[in-house]
């Protein structure tokens, strides 16, 4: 009886691990995965510099907490509603005519819970099993992997950094077909700091208008991040509006990482979807950072351009050191506050026992040998790049460049028998 009841807990315990098989397309993204790699080795005691998260170091703007702390002591401690507070969605309205002459009634918004939420809840709002997703490379990691778990077949489009990581209408009229249904992409964009120009989003709009069954997320969330002056959204042509999600957030442009507010402007049918999707799992977001949200959507923007000051110094820093070393290539970063480095002439080069076949041999020889923690582009869709945040102190970056440029110098071609020439 005793080996029975064993053999049945076992075939329990078997049956109970059959997991659905949407996970199967889903890996851990790289970002997360480097940064866990990176505190493992800073826990035994090395010296690792994190270039890894593209997370502010600065921390949230004063007058900001003080409208949280205000929160708190106020009440705001209860159920939201889905959607979020009315007087945060019209403060979102407010600050996507002033910042973007975009008009979006409040019943066109809807908060989540981070702005990798609202991506998510439009995507499975959106796609259907079958159904096209088209997503310019390098993208952020989520995007294919929640396009991928509303079962949609993916399609990337490889923009060299030759064209700025930027795609052309021409690549995108060539991709889209029949069952395209989706396209997304990210303007400033993550992981290559690319920004589109209005005359560069206007010719892909001109595509766009040929093919009305394709609904197109903009990701803005780096929108502030901008060293270009004047953001640019492909929402302000009249002719798309009605099929265009806006997806923004307050991690970037006000270091509020922690505080996990996102927000979505779109047509009124996805905006429903959304809301009931999301009072299915999450519910309303946070009541306190909702209602800090407004303080920093309503008030002075100085303390974002501040930050923005300080993230072109160690764009300009980063860029110009990665730019001297030998057998780096590197486009300019126009947003956001990465790097992007192309770094496949290396590839086929050694030091000692590590041979660099690829971008994650590159990503964890810098780990191990330069101790800078940085995240493989193939991660990205470009597998000839790592990306590199410079969302950390300049104090940091010197060290890290220092570093990474003496790791490289080790690097030698392998002979024809494949060894290391000496």
């Amino acid at each position: 009886m005793s080996h029975f009841r064993i053999f049945a807990a076992s075939n329990i315990l078997a049956i109970a691990m059959q997991l659905a098989q949407r996970l199967n397309s889903v890996n851990e993204p790289q970002t997360i995965k480097m940064a866990k790699m990176s505190r493992e080795l800073k826990a035994k005691g090395i010296n690792i510099v994190d270039l890894s998260l593209g997370e502010p170091d600065f921390k949230t703007p004063e007058h900001i907490c003080n409208a949280a702390v205000k929160a708190i002591n106020e009440g705001y401690t209860k159920y939201t509603p889905v959607v979020g507070y009315p007087e945060l969605l019209e403060a979102i309205s407010i600050k996507l005519k002033r910042d973007n002459n975009l008009d979006y009634p409040t019943n066109q918004v809807i908060v989540s819970t981070g702005a990798k939420q609202s991506l998510y809840n439009a995507v499975m709002s959106i796609v259907d099993p079958g159904d096209e997703v088209i997503i310019p490379a390098p993208y952020w990691v989520t995007y294919a992997s929640q396009a991928q778990m509303a079962g949609g077949h993916v399609k990337h489009i490889k923009c060299g950094i030759d064209n700025d990581f930027k795609l052309t209408p021409e690549q995108l009229e060539a991709s889209i077909t029949p069952k395209t249904k989706l396209f997304i992409y990210s303007s400033p964009c993550n992981p290559s700091g690319s920004v589109y120009t209005r005359d560069e989003l206007a010719g892909l709009a001109d595509v766009f208008k040929r093919h009305p069954q394709v609904i197109i997320i903009s990701d803005e969330i780096y929108e502030f991040i901008n060293y270009r002056g004047h953001h640019e959204s492909i929402a302000q042509f009249d002719e798309l509006k009605d099929r265009v999600v806006v997806v923004n957030g307050m991690s970037k442009g006000f270091a509020m990482t922690g505080w996990r507010l996102g927000y979505m402007a779109g047509p009124r049918e996805i905006i429903q979807a959304c809301e009931k999707l999301q009072g299915n799992c999450t519910s309303g977001a946070n009541s306190i950072t909702q209602r800090a949200s407004i303080t920093a959507l309503l008030s002075d923007l100085a303390p974002t351009y501040k930050m923005v000051d300080a993230f072109k110094q160690r764009r300009d820093f980063v860029i110009g050191a990665l730019k001297k070393m030998p057998g780096i290539k590197c486009n300019q970063p126009e947003g956001a506050f990465y790097a992007f480095p192309d770094v496949s002439s290396f590839f086929g080069k050694s030091h000692e026992d590590i041979k660099i076949e690829n971008d994650q041999d590159m990503a964890m020889f810098l780990l191990n040998h330069a101790h800078v923690a940085t995240v493989c582009g193939s991660a990205f869709g470009d597998d000839n790049c790592i990306r590199i945040s410079f969302a950390t102190s300049m104090t940091n970056l010197m060290e890290a460049m220092e570093r990474i440029a003496a790791a490289l110098k080790l690097l030698k071609p392998l002979t024809p028998k494949g060894e290391p020439s000496i």
